[in-house]
C-alpha cells in the first residue's frame, strides 16, 4: 500500500482512468495555483468528483491521479493541460492546508498490469453499445472501436459516457475490468431507454 499526499481537483462528471487522457482548461485562480504548484513538483493532480456542487463539499472516496503531460499557458495565466491517468486512489483524510486548493492523504491502488474480457463479454458489450449509440443518435466509427484493446474500450467508454455523476463514480470504483464491463452494459441498457429530447435520465 502506497500512501501519498495529493492536491485534488474536484470536478463533477470529469473522470480519469489509468492509461487514458483528460484535457482540462484551468481558469479559476485556486486551480491555476494548483497547476503551478504541480508543475514545480511531480506534475501530479488528483481528479475526484465532489458529492454535490457546493464549494468545499464532501468528496467521493475514489479518484484517479493524473500526470500533467502537456501544458499551454495563456497571457492571462490560464492553463490548457492534458492529464494522463496513473493510478486510482482512495481518500483517507482531507488535510488542513494553507493553499487555496484542497489536499488529501490518499492510498494509491495497485492497478493490474493488464485485464481482458472473454470474446462473449466483448461481443455483448459492443452489441449493447451499438444499441445505445443508435438510440441516442451518436455516429460511431465502429471499425476504429474494433481495434481498441479491452481496457482502452471499457475504460474509455466509462470515462466519456453521458451518465450522471453517481453512475460514472460506480464505474470508476469497479474492482475489475469485467465488473466494470458488466456495470457499463447495465447502464447502457438503462440510459438507452431515455429519449435524448426529453432530458437526461438519472440513476438514483
Amino acid at each position: 500500500m502506497t500512501i501519498s499526499r495529493l492536491s485534488i481537483f474536484p470536478l463533477t462528471g470529469a473522470l480519469l482512468f489509468p492509461g487514458l487522457q483528460l484535457p482540462l482548461h484551468i481558469f479559476e485562480p485556486r486551480y491555476r495555483a494548483m497547476v503551478g504548484d504541480a508543475l514545480a513538483r511531480e506534475r501530479l493532480i488528483g481528479m475526484i468528483q465532489p458529492v454535490d456542487q457546493s464549494d468545499g463539499t464532501e468528496l467521493y472516496t475514489v479518484g484517479c491521479v493524473g500526470k500533467i503531460e502537456d501544458v499551454e499557458t495563456s497571457e492571462d495565466g490560464r492553463y490548457n493541460i492534458v492529464l494522463t491517468g496513473q493510478s486510482r486512489f482512495r481518500v483517507l483524510r482531507e488535510l488542513e492546508v494553507a493553499t487555496p486548493f484542497r489536499q488529501v492523504e490518499a492510498e494509491l491502488f495497485d492497478e493490474p498490469t493488464s485485464e481482458y474480457l472473454t470474446l462473449g463479454e466483448r461481443a455483448g458489450f459492443e452489441h449493447e453499445a451499438r444499441k445505445f449509440a443508435d438510440s441516442q443518435g451518436y455516429a460511431i466509427d465502429w471499425d476504429s472501436v474494433a481495434q481498441l484493446d479491452d481496457e482502452m474500450l471499457i475504460n474509455g467508454v466509462s470515462q466519456i459516457a453521458p451518465f450522471d455523476s453517481a453512475a460514472k463514480q460506480a464505474l470508476l470504483e469497479a474492482r475489475t475490468l469485467r465488473e466494470r464491463c458488466d456495470l457499463l452494459v447495465s447502464l447502457l441498457e438503462f440510459f438507452g431507454k431515455s429519449d435524448p429530447e426529453e432530458g437526461t435520465v438519472t440513476l438514483q
